[in-house]
């Protein structure tokens, strides 16, 4: 069904030109038989989009004049999704994609149904991507509840499920929230909700993986100042103050600038040593998250604590030369 819709939108953006097609040129760009080709204009005659056609040796297709540009044919979670991507490509997270992602941005949006585009155009704008990451890992549906919620600034509630005893970021994280959402922030991977949290009257930072249930309640409010003004860099700070299991120290042999550039926001921190190299700390609950940190850096290291990470960095370089060997070998 994904390859059909997909080959649909390009069928009618074929058609949005205007110009006569040929059918077996029309056919030829979709890569598709002419008979499929006759399968996909009946099907968008069946949705009201007035496809003439001509026969004999000039025939051909054409979208009648006037005809205004299609809904989407995708599902409101699929259309989502793809526009999300798309921004994030045009935001320069593909490297070498983003004219290409902006033009398809542009075409995608312009035939979702207004409702689609109040929910893109909140994603866009009530989302912080300090630095580049894996995507959101939770349903599209409830990133964009969020994000409607903060665009309208409208107070929202949802049961939040308590953490791991080990990675437990607050006491009393779990239950029944009611807060006045203002910025969703991606860090580490993960999507976290800024907002004001109404029955403890202060700033809060939730996971949105352990949200459930979001709903808003059609009550305005009135927008607080972030302390700071920085939603991006007051979730990074909680990231720094929290209680963590591990806390790692390592000297990098680079310069201050460099590392601070490629820790930014991850809430590591950073202090300088001398001229050539700095001091990094990272408080953490589990050790890939510093490996990548690390591999980053491009820069020699040497691990000052604690000795729970220099063992499983010698595990993690055995594993990766064990792994060059085998591809070594097979070359050769």
């Amino acid at each position: 069904m994904a390859n059909t819709s997909g080959r649909m939108l390009r069928l009618l953006s074929l058609l949005q030109t205007h110009r006569h097609w040929p059918g077996t040129d029309l056919a030829a760009r979709l890569g598709v038989s002419e008979r499929t080709l006759r399968r996909d204009i009946d099907r968008l005659r069946e949705l009201g989009y007035p496809v003439d056609a001509a026969r004999g040796v000039d025939g051909g297709y054409q979208l009648r004049s006037g005809t205004a540009m299609p809904p989407l044919l995708l599902d409101d979670d699929e259309a989502v999704a793809i526009a999300v991507g798309l921004q994030a490509a045009a935001d320069g997270a593909v490297v070498g994609a983003e004219e290409a992602s902006v033009q398809a941005l542009a075409k995608i949006v312009q035939v979702m149904p207004p409702r689609l585009r109040r929910r893109v155009d909140a994603l866009a704008r009530y989302t912080v991507r300090p630095f580049t990451s894996t995507g959101p890992r939770t349903d599209p549906a409830t990133l964009t509840t969020l994000a409607q919620s903060c665009r309208d600034t409208e107070r929202l509630h949802f049961t939040y499920d308590a953490p791991d005893p080990a990675s437990r970021p607050e006491p009393g994280a779990e239950g029944k929230r009611q807060v006045e959402p203002h910025r969703l922030v991606s860090v580490r991977h993960r999507w976290y909700l800024l907002a004001w949290d109404l029955d403890r009257h202060d700033w809060r930072t939730f996971r949105v993986d352990r949200m459930r249930d979001p709903a808003t309640t059609d009550v305005p409010f009135r927008p607080r100042e972030v302390p700071g003004g920085d939603p991006a860099a007051f979730v990074r700070d909680r990231f720094t103050s929290q209680s963590t299991a591990w806390e790692i120290v390592v000297i990098v042999q680079t310069s201050l600038e460099h590392a601070r550039r490629v820790v930014a926001a991850t809430g590591g921190v950073v202090e300088p040593v001398d001229d050539g190299s700095c001091r990094l700390v990272l408080r953490v609950d589990e050790f890939d998250w510093p490996v990548l940190i690390l591999t980053a850096l491009a820069a020699d290291f040497e691990v000052v604590k604690p000795p729970e990470f220099r063992a499983y960095l010698g595990e993690t370089a055995a594993r990766l030369a064990r792994g060059v060997s085998r591809t070594d070998g097979r070359s050769g």
